[in-house]
């Protein structure tokens, strides 16, 4: 007997967590943190629904923190099993986990300086060593190598184009029936990485549906990317770019060397103020298995992609805060993508109010945070417990998307020789689930549903 319950990622986009029972054996696929709104983040901190000591392994798809971002406190509540992802996967893991810890203790930190905690005192989801006590527990995995698991299946990794180690999982039970993960779905003809893998069949489906309502602009990056800054070249002012440092980073690095190979790109320092995207960038530089035929066939050339002119990275603390200072044109890319923490949410509460600014977003904005309410259009802002107005200038590059619109996963699933037995639609907002469930029942007449946090059912 087996099963599936849904407890994140269900009916929202972050916090994936998906807990299958095979025979009596518990296999969790990601553990990621809830992101968003204060509702949403309180999540983070609500008991797992089972006891973590009970749990025989951990899979994970790729290494956003949505989905391996609430593994140190899986472990420091008593976890000792493995944890099985790629080796990339792990290496990026290495970089973000304890990132994210010390984040955490630093945000504590500031809270209850200010004194603008509800809760007192304010304290970490979970701490830098803690962090680095999961990290012990990681064990890589090569791709299309099939791998036994507890309770009589096995499994394998396949690439999913999405970021750098990121996998669909495809899980083969006894009986010979497959459930697939998809885990988040890249775009295929992206930059630095390899496509999505084609896959013909499954009896069970587990597909993210992030962009499940819309299909991605199909433009240049570098079109709009020339005119932002080419404008902020003018102006001599700042180009702030909120940047997840896992992929996004390195594509936007990728497509401003692209420009100046061209001669059209504007001369100004490029900052990359991120300790952790300057360490994820020279891991993708290290890990030419991942890469396409064109980052091969440069990295035969000793040509380094994702280099271009200008670039700085700004690993001190105290080098970051003197941008703060530092007059344009120039542009910073920094961490988080979604504005929620990180360096560039300092930035922001220096800049927003200079009309001069531009702040450029260039993925998903999740409901609550504070890309989301800048890209809705918000006159007046709160930043670090500080009221803000909003001068600068937004804008969006979303056609850098690492997530497949609707368009591509239903061609994606369209490669399926039979129907699965059942579909399950996660992450993503209710609106994009519904958009693509309902899209996948016109076109391809399937049997899919939409999960609702703390639902199971049997495979």
């Amino acid at each position: 007997m087996q099963s599936i319950g849904f407890y994140g990622a269900a009916e929202t986009v972050t916090g994936s967590r998906h807990l299958l029972t095979i025979n009596g054996k518990t296999i969790l696929v990601d553990c990621g943190l809830f992101q968003g709104d204060r509702e949403t983040r309180a999540l983070n901190w609500e008991p797992f629904p089972m006891s973590p000591k009970d749990l025989d392994l951990v899979l994970i798809t790729h290494a956003h923190m949505d989905h391996i971002g609430w593994l140190p406190r899986l472990v420091a509540q008593g976890y000792k099993g493995p944890i099985y992802s790629t080796k990339a996967t792990m290496e990026l893991a290495r970089i973000s986990l304890p990132d994210s810890g010390r984040l955490q203790e630093e945000d504590a930190r500031y809270h209850n300086k200010k004194g603008i905690s509800q809760n007192k005192p304010a304290l970490p989801l979970y701490t830098e060593q803690m962090a680095y006590d999961c990290l012990k527990q990681f064990e890589p995995h090569p791709y299309n190598t099939m791998t036994p698991l507890p309770g009589g299946a096995t499994f394998r990794f396949m690439f999913a184009g999405h970021i750098m180690g990121s996998a669909f999982i495809e899980i083969y039970f006894e009986n010979g029936q497959r459930i697939l993960m998809t885990g988040d779905m890249g775009r295929f003809d992206t930059p630095i990485i390899k496509d999505p893998t084609i896959v013909d069949g499954a009896e069970y489906l587990v597909i993210e549906s992030t962009y499940g309502d819309r299909i991605h602009e199909h433009v240049d990056p570098t079109i709009k990317l020339l005119e932002v800054m080419s404008d902020v070249a003018e102006k001599r002012s700042t180009l702030i770019v909120p940047s997840f440092a896992v992929g996004r980073t390195q594509e936007l690095l990728y497509y401003i060397k692209k420009l100046q190979d061209s001669g059209k790109a504007p001369k100004m320092p490029i900052y990359v103020d991120s300790p952790m995207a300057t360490s994820v960038s020279e891991l993708y530089e290290r890990n030419v298995g991942e890469h396409d035929e064109e980052t091969e066939l440069a990295d035969k050339h000793h040509i380094n992609l994702m280099e271009p002119e200008g670039l700085v990275y700004t690993r001190d603390r105290d080098d970051s805060i003197k941008l703060n200072n530092q007059e344009g044109p120039m542009m910073i890319i920094s961490g988080s993508g979604m504005a929620n923490g990180g360096r560039v949410v300092h930035h922001l509460l220096h800049r927003l109010s200079d009309p001069d600014t531009v702040v450029m977003f260039t993925g998903y904005q999740a409901t609550g945070t504070l890309g989301r309410r800048l890209m809705n259009g918000d006159a007046n802002v709160n930043v670090l417990g500080q009221h803000v107005q909003v001068r600068a200038k937004i804008d969006s590059l979303l056609s850098l998307s690492a997530h497949a619109d609707q368009a591509e996963m239903l061609k994606w699933m369209g490669n399926f020789k039979t129907p699965p037995k059942q579909t399950f639609v996660v992450h993503g907002e209710p609106p994009a689930q519904e958009a693509l469930m309902a899209k996948v029942r016109e076109t391809l007449g399937w049997n899919i549903c939409v999960p609702v946090r703390g639902q199971k059912f049997d495979l």
